[in-house]
């Protein structure tokens, strides 16, 4: 039985529709993300999770409770805004206190919750500081030690590090995964980096226009996406038209003057499909030798690896290899490509 499950939750303003019909359960202790772009409806739905916003229709439950229309400080949930919403006159101590004295503990346990707290995300020598005295990322982690003195059922995290530069922000990324491991809190992250989703999260829902189009393990969400946007969206992919030739277990697409096999399930002879190919699926050999020839149009060296984008008799392409031993291909060089017969996927 999963601990907190929305079932068919709608929200309206007016005639528009910010999320339509999502269902979604969620295991004790499991960390799940909602990714997509502005607009899609993560953040209303994480609001209406929260009690933030008002449910139009469906049912919220927590631990086998009704929270649809809870208040939202009934529900005992822990959030973590974008913007961190610490406040300026208290120090770092009496902001993570707050929610304890709001809760009427007794002081000696609630110094003790405090401390806790604050080890966790590593801030103890900082509790007497005001957040004015503090980095970005040290008010990321009193925003984070403050949602879960409260040891809340979920923890609720809007963006959490949108506000932090991209180094500290992926150094961040493991961190919060490490807290979330350790204190084993059930946690929904509302998120439009691809990356920060795949890397730290059990499962990803992707949002698209108020609706959960595909909700999956990281690994399975990259490699074998649903749709189009899904492809693009999560990660780089080539997008390629064909058309079915033959049927089978093994079915065989045109592409122009190349054919290639792919998985036959549900493919109708003459039908026109789509196929997507992940740029790091390709690798370069000599020109002749390959599945098919190509030319560089343009090539972007990003450190780590070479991103080349290539004229093809299939239409453009884009190819990423790791910066290795090799010697870069130059612009408007020619080269073979090729990639294993399991890297095409068919888009439905």
């Amino acid at each position: 039985m999963s601990f907190l499950t929305l079932a068919d939750v709608s929200k309206f303003y007016g005639p528009t529709c910010a999320v339509d019909s999502m269902s979604l359960s969620v295991q004790k202790g499991e960390f799940v993300s909602l990714l997509g772009p502005s607009g899609c409806g993560k953040t209303t739905t994480l609001q209406m999770i929260a009690g933030f916003a008002e449910v139009s229709s469906g049912q919220i439950l927590l631990d086998g409770r009704d929270i649809t229309h809870a208040k939202p400080n009934s529900r005992g949930l822990g959030i973590v805004f974008q913007s961190y919403a610490l406040f300026p006159h208290m120090t770092v101590f009496d902001n993570v206190s707050f929610g304890l004295e709001m809760r009427r503990m007794p002081k000696a346990e609630r110094r003790e919750r405090v401390d806790a707290a604050l080890a966790l995300v590593h801030l103890e020598q900082h509790s007497g500081r005001y957040p004015r005295e503090l980095s970005g990322g040290q008010r990321q982690r009193v925003a984070l030690a403050r949602a879960l003195v409260i040891e809340p059922p979920v923890l609720l995290l809007d963006e959490p590090l949108s506000n932090l530069d991209a180094k500290l922000r992926e150094e961040m990324q493991f961190e919060l995964r490490q807290i979330q491991r350790k204190v084993g809190t059930t946690t929904i992250m509302v998120t439009h980096d691809q990356t920060e989703a795949m890397s730290i999260s059990d499962r990803v829902v992707v949002m698209q226009a108020g609706r959960a189009t595909q909700i999956d393990a990281p690994y399975k969400l990259y490699e074998q996406p649903q749709t189009k946007f899904i492809s693009t969206f999560v990660g780089k992919a080539n997008l390629i038209s064909g058309r079915v030739s033959r049927t089978g277990a093994r079915a065989q697409i045109d592409l122009g003057r190349l054919q290639v096999e792919v998985d036959g399930a549900g493919l109708a002879s003459g039908g026109e499909v789509t196929l997507s190919l992940r740029p790091e699926k390709i690798s370069f050999v000599p020109a002749g030798q390959g599945q098919l020839d190509g030319v560089v149009s343009e090539r972007f060296f990003l450190g780590s690896q070479w991103l080349y984008h290539l004229s093809t008799p299939v239409g453009d392409l884009t190819v990423s290899c790791p910066n290795g031993d090799a010697v870069p291909l130059e612009e408007q060089g020619r080269t073979g490509l090729t990639w294993a017969a399991g890297s095409l996927r068919v888009l439905p």
